[in-house]
């Protein structure tokens, strides 16, 4: 299997971060590129407009200036990579966006912020991995 480009989802977790390391390491390791993702789920539409307007453009920002550290980062260990945020169902869009972007592998944390201490394995990497069609790789 070669792999040319990871797709690494980040919350800003423990597991996220070690997640991302991971990646950056491997993508060194055989010459991909990265693709780090921040997916947000979508507003309700009963905000009204210049509310919805307003409270999606702040969580927009605060996607971009967390992808913008990680992709940081991997740039100063000399991998190449890109950020994108993503809206909507979490597991899904990764998924989507995986298929889309012709991913060959998904690197991601066992657990992110949304889920409750004492997990196994996060209920978003569990649906990750029944949705996706490339290898998921799951980092603790």
């Amino acid at each position: 299997m070669e792999i040319r480009k990871i797709l690494v989802p980040v919350d800003g977790s423990a597991c996220s971060e070690k997640a991302a390391e991971y990646a950056a390491n491997l993508a060194q390791l055989v010459g991909a590129s990265v693709l780090v993702v921040n997916c947000r789920m979508a507003l309700p539409p009963m905000l009204g407009r210049d509310s919805w307007e307003q409270a999606r453009s702040a969580l927009v920002k605060r996607s971009e200036v967390l992808l913008e550290s990680y992709c940081d980062r991997m740039k100063d260990e000399g991998v190449e990579a890109a950020c994108r945020v993503l809206e909507g169902a979490v597991d899904k869009a990764i998924a989507e966006t995986a298929e889309a972007e012709n991913c060959d592998l998904i690197v991601m944390g066992s657990r992110g912020h949304s889920e409750l201490e004492g997990l196994l394995l996060g209920s978003v990497t569990h649906r990750v991995l029944q949705l996706a069609d490339c290898p998921v790789t799951v980092i603790r």
